[in-house]
């Protein structure tokens, strides 16, 4: 497959300087992304709409902007979707900023691509970065028992040292695993017995033990996870995954709304899991199982291409091992949806670099404090302060630790920049999609009234009509190829309709037809994913 971009015309992009509508100094509210969007979407109402698919239990929309030239089921699809984590709020601007960047810069790709963009799925979760009491929620509104001890939201977070963040205790005691690193002791680390260390704390999330089981914070606010409640490999009976798969309204709503969309060839995910920066491996063993665990051989092969192409264009190395911890949206959207699925957080904590390495680079926090305090970020660590706790009246209790959000999203300012990168390279996939044509007609006259009929039905997109789980999963649908036929014809060879389950990326299918019969006919071919074309033929 060859999958060339126009790198020049991304630099020239770049160097420009384009106004945005979105002008801010820190992540925006729910409030604020729906004034913005629905700002955005006045200023293109030829291209663009946007309408709420649900309200959640916490009564905020889940909201999705279609951009398209007018007809969005006429062509292929890429859905966008940002906030499958609660505390990844770039995630939501990504999205966001996606779509202000398509209309302001890329409205050309439009008449071709038409993209479902939902900005963020966890609107419930993303409040606490606002609130008064600030911790890293995933889950909606539903109350749960986490814990399944029989109590509701019995067990939350307390500001123990009255900052209004939640961060960690730890406990002095000979007893714990957990110990200072030597590098840099504001981080806490488990101890390794084999490497002769020993640990001297025992470290909880800030917190009382409300409900005296000797845990911390494990049944508080913040039910079911969007990210936890998909149907592939879902994690059963664990917090945050709700009482079945697709429980939630909405995960509900945003399945509903993409089953229906037969055009969609791609999801692109702001998140968590990573096959951008390091591609998917193929595992034989996995594939052939009967719940397939692996990305198949094909798709491995593109997704390494498109891997190539993605770290050409964001520049960015060291990123951190995908997340995968079981009912994820990405994992769903490949294996039971079977679309081409592409997946990033995109951006990660760079690895420090200076005068004063650290000693333990594979320790992410440190290397993150470092970076932090490169970047002149002030307020990334709250200073260990001793206090009084409840729970242990004997013993030496401190609060302290990295801020809650700020290791998944960098500095504001950052955040244009990295939102071009991106939408450059969505774009830049777009223009491969999968593309049928009609070509190479060719009519014979076989006298007696026969006419041989035969034409090149190719794909002149980079990607293939169908992911290999795609084809295998049989619920996208086939390329169908048909001839209608007028009064007088008859197909004497060939098929008057016929199925194609895939075709590869700039390749081409060969069909023929014998016919008998004068006059005109139809003959049609595509795809809801790849397009469809027509053409008039005379006999």
């Amino acid at each position: 497959m060859k999958l060339k971009l126009n790198y020049l015309l991304f630099g020239c992009f770049m160097m420009t300087s384009t106004a945005t509508l979105f002008s801010q100094k820190d992540y925006q509210t729910n409030s604020e992304i729906t004034s913005n969007l629905k700002g955005l979407v006045a200023k293109h109402k030829s291209n663009a709409t946007m309408t709420s698919l649900t309200k959640t239990l916490g009564g905020e929309n889940i909201w999705l902007v279609t951009l398209s030239n007018g007809k969005p089921e006429n062509n292929p699809a890429m859905a966008i979707v940002g906030g499958v984590e609660g505390n990844h709020l770039l995630g939501i601007e990504l999205a966001t900023k996606f779509a202000e960047n398509v209309l302001n810069n890329h409205k050309d790709i439009l008449k071709n691509t038409t993209f479902y963009i939902f900005p963020n799925m966890s609107p419930d979760a993303t409040k606490q970065y606002f609130s008064k009491l600030k911790y890293e929620r995933q889950g909606n509104t539903k109350k749960t028992d986490d814990d399944r001890d029989g109590l509701i939201n019995e067990d939350g977070f307390e500001d123990l040292n009255k900052d209004g963040l939640i961060t960690l205790i730890r406990v002095e005691d000979v007893t714990g695993d957990y110990m200072m690193l030597k590098e840099d002791n504001r981080i806490m680390v488990k101890a390794d017995t084999d490497k002769g260390e020993k640990g001297s704390y025992k470290v909880f999330s800030e917190g009382i033990d409300n409900d005296k089981d000797g845990k911390f914070n494990e049944d508080g606010e913040g039910g079911v996870h969007f990210n936890k409640n998909f149907t592939y490999n879902p994690p059963y009976f664990k917090p945050g995954a709700g009482e079945h798969p697709v429980s939630e309204i909405e995960t509900r709503a945003l399945l509903d709304f993409l089953y229906e969309k037969w055009n969609i060839y791609g999801i692109f995910t702001f998140g968590p899991a990573n096959n951008l920066s390091k591609p998917l491996k193929y595992n034989a063993g996995k594939a052939k199982k009967r719940v397939v665990s692996s990305i198949l051989k094909n798709d491995a092969k593109l997704n390494e291409q498109l891997s190539e192409n993605y770290n050409k264009i964001i520049k960015e190395k060291d990123a951190p091992p995908s997340i995968a911890n079981g009912g994820g949206f990405f994992e769903w959207s490949y294996f039971h949806f079977g679309r081409l699925a592409m997946s990033t957080p995109g951006w990660w904590t760079p690895k420090f670099k200076g005068d004063s390495i650290i000693k333990a680079p594979e320790n992410k926090d440190a290397n993150f404090l470092k970076w932090a305090e490169k970047e002149g970020i002030s307020n990334a660590f709250v200073s260990w302060q001793e206090i009084n706790h409840p729970d242990f009246p004997d013993k030496k209790v401190e609060v302290g630790g990295i801020r809650p959000f700020i290791k998944n999203n960098p500095p504001y300012r950052m955040v244009d920049s990295i939102a071009i990168k991106h939408t450059s390279f969505i774009v830049d996939i777009a223009k491969m999609q999968p593309s049928l044509t009609i070509t190479n007609l060719k009519r014979e006259d076989l006298g007696s009234g026969l006419t041989r009929l035969t034409i090149d039905l190719h794909n002149s997109g980079l990607l293939p009509t169908h992911t290999e789980m795609g084809a295998k999963s049989r619920w996208l649908r086939k390329v169908n190829v048909s001839v209608n036929l007028n009064k007088g014809q008859e197909i004497l060879s060939g098929k008057k309709r016929q199925v194609i389950s895939k075709i590869e990326g700039d390749s081409t299918i060969k069909l023929t037809w014998l016919i008998k019969g004068k006059g005109k006919l139809v003959l049609k071919a595509g795809a809801p994913q790849a397009g469809t074309k027509e053409i008039t033929i005379n006999l």
